[in-house]
């Protein structure tokens, strides 16, 4: 069921902030409309792109509800939960309503750099404290550490309540393995939007991604191209794309995609400490390519 219900392009939700660092719940909601509007296929709230690390708890839930009420059963919703101690991790899904949730996104434990066994036993703890399904989230430019494809399989296998991967290595021959490996109904998907067409063909089922913020309509059909075996179509948006992709994450994620969302009139250009707003001269590039992509026939924000 995850493997059709996740099928295409999510989107991981920034969370905007006001001019008092607050929580912007009202931009919140129009991010939520616009990225639906465009046609994404499901939201992905608490990612590492909506800078969980600098929320409270308290902030954390009422990101959820807001999400899900300004959400109203449009798309499916997956939270994300993770972190470095298994044992808070588990204690904040419990706390959080993922009865709500399609699916729980869990990144791989950062900066304790574990072992293959410690990362396996650490999704399997976490796995046991919830009925709903966990998809295994490996980002080792953030984490430190990689997910060993043959942990990934291992996982897929030996653990009932593990249903799929958000791939963020970046290494195609690691991709290309575990799609090999894993059986046909484990969903495997893209977490590099620059790499998502590619990673498509070798027969992933999407991407969780960063740009969708804020390209919904041109990302949402470049997936849906690639999916539909159409590669000529999905490279004429990609190739257009590609310039865009590097602003995203020249200096950090998410001050690439808000400065973008910033450039739209959706939100205020805020981030928390320690992460900062893209430097001038960045910033003037987003304008500029913006500018230019609207004029490009077929491109829509």
């Amino acid at each position: 069921m995850i493997n059709e219900l996740l099928r295409g392009t999510g989107v991981a939700l920034v969370t905007p902030f006001n001019s008092q660092g607050g929580v912007d719940f009202p931009a919140l909601e129009k991010v939520i409309n616009f990225v639906i509007d465009g046609g994404v296929d499901y939201l992905v709230s608490l990612g590492t792109t909506g800078e969980t690390p600098v929320l409270s708890h308290a902030e954390k839930l009422e990101v959820l509800q807001c999400t899900f009420d300004a959400t109203a059963g449009r798309v499916p919703i997956v939270i994300g939960s993770g972190g470095n101690d298994t044992a808070s991790v588990i204690r904040e899904i419990e706390s959080f309503p993922v009865e709500k949730a399609a699916a729980i996104l869990s990144a791989s434990p950062y900066y304790n750099k574990p072992s293959q066994e410690g990362i396996f036993q650490h999704y399997k703890a976490v796995a046991a404290a919830t009925t709903r399904p966990i998809i295994l989230y490996n980002v080792p430019g953030r984490t430190g550490s990689n997910i060993a494809a043959a942990t990934t399989v291992r996982l897929s296998k030996e653990v009932d309540n593990i249903h799929g991967i958000k791939e963020a290595s970046g290494n195609l021959a690691q991709c290309m393995q575990i799609l090999r490996d894993v059986s046909p109904d484990f969903l495997v998907v893209s977490g590099d939007d620059n790499l998502a067409m590619a990673q498509i063909a070798c027969g992933m089922r999407g991407v969780i991604s960063v740009a969708a913020n804020c390209f919904p309509k041109d990302f949402s059909r470049m997936v849906n191209y690639a999916l539909d075996g159409d590669f000529a179509g999905a490279r004429g948006i990609n190739d257009r794309l590609l310039a865009g992709y590097e602003l995203l994450f020249a200096e950090n994620n998410p001050a690439g995609v808000k400065a973008f969302l910033a450039e739209l009139g959706i939100i205020q250009n805020h981030l928390r400490l320690p992460l900062v707003p893209l430097s001038s001269g960045l910033h003037d590039q987003v304008r500029g390519y913006l500018q230019q992509l609207h004029g490009a026939p077929g491109i829509h924000a």
